[in-house]
């Protein structure tokens, strides 16, 4: 084996020489992290200052005032009402029947007519009737003469008085089978028990008629019942001859006064309501028995509060409120309008204006129209238009 030695071979251990490239990877991640210092510094700069500018924008370019419309809140007696729903029933209504049986010989009535008391208006075969009343005076006239003879005869003591008792009797009982029999044919012509107006006729000529027997409905109108009910809370509020005032859907916008004349002495204990009944003129003869009816009953006023136009209520979910006009004196010397929202307690609404319990005093400026248009605090100016009427509706009683 021949071993080969070299000059600039020495017995040291062969060392690489030292890496250069982890001094290069720090220089990059020093530059990306400059790099990504100022980019992330000129993204916080540029909101700061971006926002720095639109509160200066908005600090110097305020909206202009919002034109609204504006009442006076009101301190006013206004009425104190007691509202309830029912129906309408006649005072006077009947379906006229016959008393007996028979067959139907005239009809002496239109449908729908007005009449009056004891008009005929059915007239039932009455033929054996008229004959056993001939046959009963026939036997009266007999009685009567048969008693004046035996009267004769007695004062002369020419009879004895049994006789005349006997005449007596006999003549009696021919007037007695006089008064059955009429009162017989009396029921055999239906006659109008009251003024009023007949209905559908239900019967026909030549129809036999038994007694219960419907021939038509026959209703007055000249004065309808109002029954309503109202709850035990409300019950020691009514009086009889309170005024009470109804409407109905077939006369929208009109109005129908009458007074209570029955309070239901007892209160029902299952609804825990008391029954109450008004009675209604209807000289027009408009109201019909069976109308729904809203009542109102009219009640003693109660003392004066604060009234508001219900326009200038806005009522939401998270409470009823109003927006108030305040006064505010800017630096210049003027004098400025702000809206601010305020929450009131609102009870009863009458005639467009609605009562505030708390929340309002009298000579309150509020918003009556352009509340849509407003946030709380925003800067309002009075406009000159005229506050807009009430849109058309029903009254309010």
């Amino acid at each position: 084996m021949n071993v080969v030695t070299e000059a600039n071979i020495s017995g040291k251990p062969i060392v690489e020489k030292p890496h250069k490239r982890p001094v290069r990877m720090l220089r990059w991640f020093i530059i990306v992290g400059l790099l990504l210092t100022l980019l992330v510094g000129g993204f916080v700069g540029f909101n700061a200052f971006r926002s720095k500018m639109i509160a200066q924008f908005f600090a110097n370019n305020k909206p202009p005032p919002v034109a609204v419309s504006v009442a006076e809140a009101k301190s006013e007696v206004i009425p104190n009402l007691l509202t309830a729903v029912g129906d309408l029933a006649a005072v006077h209504q009947v379906n006229v029947t016959s008393d007996v049986n028979g067959r139907i010989t005239d009809i002496l009535f239109t449908a729908g007519s007005t009449v009056t008391s004891g008009t005929p208006l059915v007239q039932l075969f009455d033929g054996p009737d008229q004959g056993d009343l001939a046959s009963f005076k026939a036997q009266a006239t007999v009685a009567q003469l048969t008693l004046e003879r035996a009267k004769q005869l007695a004062s002369r003591q020419f009879s004895p008085q049994a006789t005349v008792d006997a005449a007596q009797a006999a003549y009696d009982q021919a007037n007695a089978g006089i008064a059955k029999t009429q009162a017989i044919i009396s029921q055999k012509l239906v006659r109008a028990p009251f003024d009023g107006e007949l209905g559908v006729r239900k019967v026909e000529v030549g129809q036999f008629l038994t007694a219960g027997t419907q021939i038509v409905s026959l209703t007055d109108l000249s004065t309808l019942y109002a029954n309503f009910t109202v709850t035990e809370k409300d019950s020691a509020q009514l009086q009889v001859g309170q005024t009470v005032r109804i409407a109905v859907d077939a006369y929208p916008g009109r109005k129908f006064e009458g007074k209570i004349t029955t309070i239901e002495p007892q209160i029902a204990t299952d609804t825990r309501n008391i029954r109450v009944q008004a009675t209604i003129a209807n000289p027009d003869r408009i109201l019909k028995p069976g109308m729904f009816a809203t009542t109102t009953i009219v009640l003693p006023d109660k003392p004066a509060v604060v009234t508001v136009p219900e326009t200038a209520v806005d009522y939401t979910l998270y409470g009823d409120s109003v927006y108030l006009l305040t006064e505010k004196k800017e630096d210049d010397g003027k004098t400025s309008l702000s809206a601010v929202r305020t929450f009131v307690q609102v009870g009863n609404r009458v005639d467009g204006r609605a009562e505030i319990l708390k929340g309002l005093k009298a000579g309150d400026r509020v918003v009556a129209v352009g509340q849509l248009k407003l946030q709380s605090g925003s800067a309002v100016t009075i406009s000159t238009d005229p506050v807009p009427p009430m849109p058309a509706q029903p009254p309010r009683y």
